[in-house]
């Protein structure tokens, strides 16, 4: 199975005429932040598959409608609820679980604290955030067997793919989320890639870990 993971640029290989023919086969999408919407609508009308994205530290415009409000589903309308799920053909993953062709995909978005701009974490915050997901890993668990398949971040595990300043610091509760919960693959983006050998994939424990700056093709044994 092929998915495709977006993250940080409009790459023109993506956003191009020859999309369909060129990912001919992926079965869905991953975007890992730092892209417009517009981008994502392009993505699944030309490729018709399912497309699951978190949001990074920049292009946030829309990060407020997807947000979750201190309101009651009663309370909550039609249209609230539509855009807490889905928008633009692609399904909001941030501080969720989702089951995907048999693929089980977590999303935590956002960076390290480095201002007070908008979604941005210190590591108390990011742990915490880690420790809404549980209950839903723990029926992973039950139910399928595993905890979790994917972990789709922006920002990247401290000491792997980061870097020294703090705007680009990775999250060391991704190393022990990595250690509790075995993902095969921790996917993220926010680290960007501008020579040929650049790192892009590098194991930890049982997972790797990869960054899918641009866009990069995982080939996924299921």
């Amino acid at each position: 199975m092929k998915i495709l993971c977006v993250a940080d640029h409009i790459d023109p290989l993506v956003y191009s005429t020859q999309i369909k023919s060129r990912y001919k086969g992926v079965s869905f999408v991953l975007g890992a932040g730092d892209l417009p919407m517009e981008y994502y609508s392009y993505i699944v009308s030309c490729l018709n598959v399912p497309l699951l994205f978190i949001f990074g530290n920049h292009n946030l415009s829309r990060l407020r409608h997807f947000q979750r409000r201190e309101t009651s589903p009663s309370e909550m309308s039609v249209d609230d609820n539509f855009r807490a799920q889905t928008a633009f053909g692609a399904t909001y993953l941030e501080d969720r679980v989702r089951k995907t062709h048999k693929v089980l995909i977590a999303g935590l978005g956002g960076s390290m604290r480095y201002n007070d701009g908008e979604h941005q974490y210190t590591e108390t915050q990011m742990l915490v955030r880690i420790f809404r997901l549980i209950p839903r890993l723990v029926w992973n668990r039950l139910v399928h067997g595993r905890w979790l398949d994917i972990l789709l971040t922006h920002a990247p595990p401290r000491g792997i793919h980061d870097k020294s300043d703090l705007c680009h610091t990775g999250f060391k509760v991704f190393l022990l989320f990595m250690r509790w919960f075995k993902p095969k693959y921790l996917i993220h983006g926010h680290i960007h890639l501008y020579e040929l050998n650049d790192v892009r994939r590098t194991f930890y424990k049982k997972t790797e870990v990869i960054n899918c700056y641009d866009h990069f093709v995982l080939e996924y044994d299921v």
